[in-house]
């Protein structure tokens, strides 16, 4: 069989890197092509058309600017299906790219098949009518997708999450403690604060400012950034030089953090790491995360966190994808518990306060602590131990049949 797959994003290079092995495990003259990553290059034997890198525009305004090269992807897709027509279609998540993507293949009569649903459960549920008519079947990675899936009509099968078995077989890897902080020049006696600001460039610049001015506050600690895997060192070395200049993006008040928690204080050395974000996460007292799949990752890691999206901190803006966003949570702890288990600090309540605040009580053995700790046992156990990918490519197979 043939596949073409589409990823835009570095999580849907993990994903589907493993539904490429997956698919080679029970398809033996499986060929691929796709849009995605050096996983996924290394699982299909070959680079991709497109690298996700070139993909990974954020936000209304991005995503203008950069319409030409968009459209441009899409026109390249089309043209390789046309030359090596694939037997199916495999989109996962995406879904203003990959949408387009799965009305044009239907017309032209190859299967769509959705791993990894848009979170069109959250916002844009008008997309569900487009799934619905594009795609053959979708395979869900949330429990509670199905619920939300069924009353639309529309049967989806949740097939276990991804994050499970990649957090299990890192877990089973990871070196002792002593040995993960000597061999990264960490105190060996500190707790850490691990920050991790997302895997994009204006999420990081958003964000990581205010992360960094509240975990500063805590001297007795060392602070480490967890890198994305393609942002480069200087990004980070550039907002760090910002807040040192007073232009960090939160506010007037930045040059005030660089007096009080100057970046080159011995007390709270900063510590960029790249490559060990589970370890360092594992490792960490407590985690301040971006908003995303790393959340559902620092709970399976079972690291107490603090949700922070700041992106715009305006109340208007928060206002308006209040009323935008269905639901009563954004992080996938908490839809999957259907609980509160970790604190969302969105936009202008992703304040240095607010997440200082969370911090210090879960820096602390309180009932804040015990209570998110016994929300992550909860939580696991909704999600099984179903091995997603290995499903998926099973009923795709059967599918094609």
């Amino acid at each position: 069989m043939k596949y073409f797959i589409i990823a835009g994003e570095a999580s849907g290079d993990i994903h589907g890197s493993a539904l490429i092995e997956a698919l080679k495990e029970q398809d033996s003259q499986a060929q691929f092509d796709f849009l995605g990553g050096d996983l996924m290059a290394r699982s299909a034997g070959h680079e991709p058309l497109i690298h996700y890198r070139d993909m990974a525009f954020m936000g209304f305004i991005e995503v203008i600017k950069h319409l030409g090269s968009i459209l441009g992807f899409m026109k390249r897709a089309k043209r390789a299906m046309t030359d090596n027509r694939p037997d199916a279609l495999i989109l996962i998540d995406y879904p203003s790219f990959n949408l387009k993507m799965a009305k044009w293949a239907d017309k032209q009569g190859i299967p769509v098949f959705y791993f990894i649903s848009p979170k069109v459960w959250a916002w844009k549920e008008y997309r569900v009518k487009d799934i619905k008519r594009y795609v053959k079947r979708l395979y869900s990675i949330l429990p509670f997708e199905t619920e939300f899936y069924r009353k639309h009509d529309y049967v989806v099968e949740y097939v276990g999450n991804p994050t499970v078995k990649e957090i299990s077989a890192a877990l089973a890897k990871m070196r002792p403690a002593a040995e993960f902080r000597a061999a990264n020049g960490l105190d060996p006696d500190k707790p850490i604060i691990a920050i991790v600001p997302g895997s994009r460039k204006k999420e990081i610049r958003d964000n990581l400012p205010t992360m960094l001015a509240a975990a500063r506050r805590h001297s007795d600690c060392q602070v480490v950034i967890a890198a994305a895997p393609s942002i480069d060192d200087e990004l980070y070395d550039e907002v760090m030089g910002e807040m040192e200049s007073g232009a960090s993006g939160i506010g007037d008040r930045g040059s005030w953090i660089v007096d009080r928690y100057p970046i080159s204080d011995p007390r709270s050395p900063l510590n960029v790491l790249r490559g060990q974000t589970f370890e360092l996460v594992r490792n960490a007292r407590v985690a301040l995360v971006t908003s995303g799949t790393a959340t559902l990752e620092t709970a399976l890691l079972g690291t107490p966190q603090v949700a922070c999206y700041r992106m715009n901190g305006s109340r208007r803006v928060y206002w308006f994808y209040s009323h935008l966003i269905k639901g009563n949570y954004v992080t996938l702890p908490n839809l999957i518990a259907d609980a509160p288990l970790i604190p969302e600090l969105l936009l202008h309540h992703c304040s240095e306060e607010n997440v200082d605040s969370w911090l210090a009580k879960l820096l602390n053995d309180g009932s804040e602590r015990q209570e998110m700790l016994e929300g992550y046992k909860r939580m696991a156990e909704i999600l099984t131990e179903k091995d997603c990918a290995s499903t998926t490519a099973q009923r795709i197979i059967e599918q094609l049949k």
